[in-house]
């Protein structure tokens, strides 16, 4: 039985750099270090680096504990966003709606009161 890694064709190391930035970038997101997510998810730091630069590949049996982790599904790990050619809110509005979104229901539903309260006003006022 040969147990040496396969190595990684061109395609699969393009694909594995892409995939290990957007884990990256999630994480980051979160507030969380590699060596958070490597103790989340039972591994060691180094190994979430290789990831993160798409070293080594990401084993599939790892993508949802990894999109649980990260708080994503696992079709918001592999599917970088979009650009919708309009500019969206800035990194810290994001972090902020994000943050919200993971609020229970009933405190979700303050802070979008909240919001379509403020800006009712602002249009008033404009």
């Amino acid at each position: 039985m040969n147990t040496k890694p396969l190595l990684m064709t061109d395609s699969e190391t393009s694909f594995f750099k892409i995939f290990g930035h957007r884990i990256a970038e999630l994480r980051k997101q979160r507030g969380l270090t590699q060596s958070d997510l490597a103790a989340a998810l039972g591994m060691d730091q180094t190994a979430v680096a290789s990831y993160e630069v798409g070293r080594r590949r990401v084993p599939l049996s790892l993508l949802p504990q990894l999109a649980q982790t990260l708080g994503v599904s696992a079709v918001e790990i592999i599917e970088a966003p979009m650009p919708s050619g309009k500019p969206g809110p800035t990194p810290k509005l994001q972090r902020q709606i994000e943050q919200v979104s993971l609020l229970p229901k009933g405190k979700q539903k303050f802070v979008s009161d909240f919001l379509d309260t403020f800006l009712a006003s602002e249009a008033k006022a404009s």
